[in-house]
């Protein structure tokens, strides 16, 4: 049973979570934490995304992201793409860094993004890996009490939430952060509601939202736009699709970029053809050849919907 597609809307806010493959460590010293810092802060000044909070555990990262107009999925696998290519390298390794398919609940803002913060901040606290998150280093609860400068931070919503004047909201947010340390996981952050286990809201705020993500108008994809997403998928150069010869990897791209063509109808099978100088005919049996495989593969029908997702 196919899952249901992200919910995406300009200002949407997520609760998003990252883990290892077969919960393996993501991060092996500093350096590799400040390039994932240098990542989200490339990422925030091309896609228009803002981070609220964040927490860099040892084999996962839990973020609160708030989107612009590209969508939660597009931009996610931009991060993980580019940090997985950096891990591979700095470890000599190839790859799969991440598990499968992100983790991310859509939440009302007005009514959890205070809790949520804080329980971003106190990861590390339940995790006993220490007493206190001002004992973390890698995590925005520094920012927030004023002790660490991090410009791509949006930290003054919540910030504003405890007062006007900065020092005094610092003192509240620190209080209000140690009043949770003995509070242990909290489901709803990881699955949602019941209704419906992409978003966290009570009714009012899953029918507004659902209702916002059916209204949004689509755009149209241009070709670049599905070469970009699928190279980065494949993690490949778009000129490789122009590559001599029958490798299976960009065989299974080129299929995937004229399967996508045929999904959207953002761009024509012709317009690939010139790109990549393959038949029509040829580009259109590698999508359907994608499509039939994708039956009885769960794992290719995974990256099918994330990739259709990404484009939205």
């Amino acid at each position: 049973m196919a899952r249901k597609a992200r919910v995406h809307y300009p200002s949407a806010l997520y609760h998003v979570i990252m883990r290892g493959n077969a919960r393996q460590d993501i991060f092996f010293n500093d350096e590799d934490r400040c390039r994932f810092y240098l990542l989200l802060q490339e990422g925030i000044e091309r896609y228009g995304y803002r981070v609220h909070a964040f927490c860099l555990m040892t084999n996962h990262i839990h973020l609160a992201i708030q989107v612009g107009d590209v969508s939660l999925s597009r931009i996610m696998q931009n991060l993980t793409f580019r940090y997985t290519r950096w891990v591979n390298w700095r470890q000599k390794r190839s790859g799969h860094l991440f598990q499968g398919r992100f983790k991310a609940v859509l939440i009302d803002a007005d009514s959890y993004l205070l809790e949520l913060t804080r329980y971003i901040h106190l990861n590390p606290v339940r995790a006993t890996m220490v007493q206190s998150p001002e004992k973390y280093p890698w995590s925005s609860h520094h920012a927030y009490l004023g002790s660490e400068t991090i410009p791509w931070l949006t930290s003054d919503w919540v910030l504003s939430q405890f007062a006007v004047k900065s020092d005094t909201a610092r003192r509240k947010y620190r209080k209000f952060v140690d009043q949770g340390k003995d509070a242990g996981h909290i489901q709803e952050y990881h699955s949602g509601t019941a209704n419906d286990s992409r978003i966290l809201g009570d009714d009012t705020f899953i029918d507004k939202v659902l209702a916002q993500a059916e209204a949004k108008p689509q755009q149209r994809i241009s070709l670049n736009d599905l070469i970009e997403c699928v190279c980065l998928k494949y993690g490949i150069e778009a000129k490789d699709l122009k590559t001599p010869g029958k490798y299976r990897n960009l065989s299974t791209a080129r299929g995937m970029v004229a399967w996508l063509i045929l999904e959207t109808g953002g761009a024509k099978l012709i317009e690939l053809s010139a790109y990549t100088g393959r038949d029509i005919s040829t580009l259109s049996s590698a999508a359907k050849a994608l499509y039939i495989r994708a039956k009885s593969d769960q794992e290719l029908a995974d990256s099918m919907q994330g990739l259709m997702e990404g484009l939205h």
